[in-house]
């Protein structure tokens, strides 16, 4: 499926948002997830392109799962955002596999920019 991209936020409102500015832009949102382990799950099920994926969240934290999706498939596409712009969770989430990191609240343009840089 081109360009499939699962969305992971434990905030409804975000991965809404997420979704309309992805839908807007003529790419597929195959699923969601409100947690890490939700997000292995889908990401097991569904096989997504590509994943973004909040950091903090309850149950399973988003470098947790990126680790875990890594496991799964080495190859698999990650864009991790979180509303803490932290040099430490950024580096974090670098590490654990991510390609790219999107400071909350974003711009639809720099949700785009990454995405297309990512799924290049």
């Amino acid at each position: 499926m081109a360009n499939s991209i699962l969305i992971v936020d434990d905030a409804a409102f975000m991965r809404m948002m997420i979704k309309d500015v992805l839908s807007k832009n003529g790419f597929t949102i195959v699923g969601e997830a409100e947690n890490g382990a939700k997000a292995v799950e889908k990401y097991k099920e569904l096989n997504p392109e590509l994943v973004i994926m909040d950091i903090t969240m309850p149950e399973v934290d988003g470098i947790q799962a990126v680790k875990e999706i890594k496991k799964i498939n080495p190859l698999a596409k990650i864009i991790m955002c979180s509303a803490m712009g932290q040099q430490a969770m950024v580096i974090e989430a670098i590490q654990a596999g991510a390609k790219d990191f999107i400071v909350k609240p974003f711009q639809a343009e720099r949700i785009i920019e990454a995405v297309k840089k990512v799924l290049g």
